[in-house]
């Protein structure tokens, strides 16, 4: 069964690779570094204050720079752990693609969707109810995703484990906020 999957995950990666076009290159790159979303960060920040007011806004940016902390570290050690190539340094499979990066470093689980999806999901959460359009913020997770396979660095299952822990952590850490930190300022404003 695992072998099946692993050859799944192999030959679909190989397969959604080849769909990219040298015209579209520059994109994909640009896509997947993250400092180019520097402004959508920022925007999140912005609007988790303007929303929430100056301190429970920073408690809600706390919470996700503590979650996204937790999930950087959870990467890391998951990919040190099982130890996967990455796709560009598989000698069965990088004469087989299109490589526009090349880092070094494990494959499993991808941390740009890890990371990507936990942040959106955690703003989601908390401006759901503030803002009916704050969907849209998943296309930056997907995009950012995507980029992985295209730019040559990540297997499909790498995308979507990456994607099922950061959505897990943000819905882990929505309810930490709530129950925790929504407690101990609930707590401070009665004792005024």
């Amino acid at each position: 069964m695992l072998k099946k999957l692993l050859e799944w995950d192999r030959d679909t990666f190989i397969y959604l690779n080849n769909l990219g076009i040298d015209d579209h290159d520059v994109f994909w790159t640009a896509v997947t570094t993250i400092s180019n979303w520097t402004p959508l960060f920022l925007l999140f920040i912005v609007l988790l204050i303007y929303k929430y007011g100056k301190v429970e806004g920073l408690y809600k940016v706390l919470t996700l720079l503590v979650m996204l902390l937790f999930v950087l570290s959870l990467t890391y050690l998951t990919k040190e752990w099982v130890a996967r190539l990455r796709p560009n340094n598989d000698t069965q499979v990088n004469t087989l693609i299109r490589i526009l990066q090349s880092p070094h470093d494990y494959s499993f689980f991808s941390g740009h969707a890890a990371s990507s999806f936990s942040i959106t999901t955690l703003v989601y959460l908390f401006l759901r109810k503030k803002m009916a359009w704050t969907w849209v913020f998943f296309l930056w997770p997907i995009l950012f995703a995507l980029s992985r396979i295209f730019v040559g660095v990540h297997f499909p299952i790498d995308i979507l484990v990456g994607m099922l822990v950061g959505i897990t952590s943000a819905a882990l850490f929505y309810k930490f906020h709530k129950s925790f930190i929504g407690k101990i300022r609930l707590g401070r404003s009665e004792g005024r």
